[in-house]
């Protein structure tokens, strides 16, 4: 079971108060411009962070296959047979290396960020092949 460290999510929702706290210090000063940014900023922010929170669970393997997030807070079961190819896609970019887990359905691509996973994409790509095969 691979899930979102608690720590960001709490991040993620004081991000969101502090632009909450941004949107009505400028809605008191009559800066509108601020306002039309922070609001936005508070909802898309909030938003993310309470997925985080109600649903941390991003990816888990059991015997018959894994399970993923779809959507929202959705949760979709592929079984082992359906799955086509696991693998990380590594970039190097600004002297930075970043990782995405892949998880090839046939019909979508699952991709899982080291923040989605709490864990390397490389180790969790390593852990999944060997229960699958």
């Amino acid at each position: 079971m691979w899930k979102v460290r608690r720590e960001l999510a709490v991040f993620k929702i004081l991000g969101a108060l502090a632009c909450a706290g941004l949107a009505a210090y400028w809605y008191v000063d009559g800066d509108v411009r601020g306002v039309i940014l922070a609001v936005p900023a508070t909802m898309l922010v909030g938003a993310m962070g309470v997925r985080d929170l109600l649903v941390p669970v991003r990816l888990s393997a059991d015997p018959s296959g894994i399970t993923v997030v779809r959507g929202f807070a959705g949760r979709r079961h592929v079984p082992w047979e359906a799955i086509e190819d696991v693998k990380v896609d590594v970039r190097r970019r600004f002297g930075l290396r970043s990782e995405m887990l892949e998880i090839d359905t046939g019909d979508d691509l699952h991709i899982f960020s080291p923040h989605d996973l709490g864990a390397s994409p490389t180790e969790v790509a390593a852990a999944l092949r060997r229960r699958g095969a």
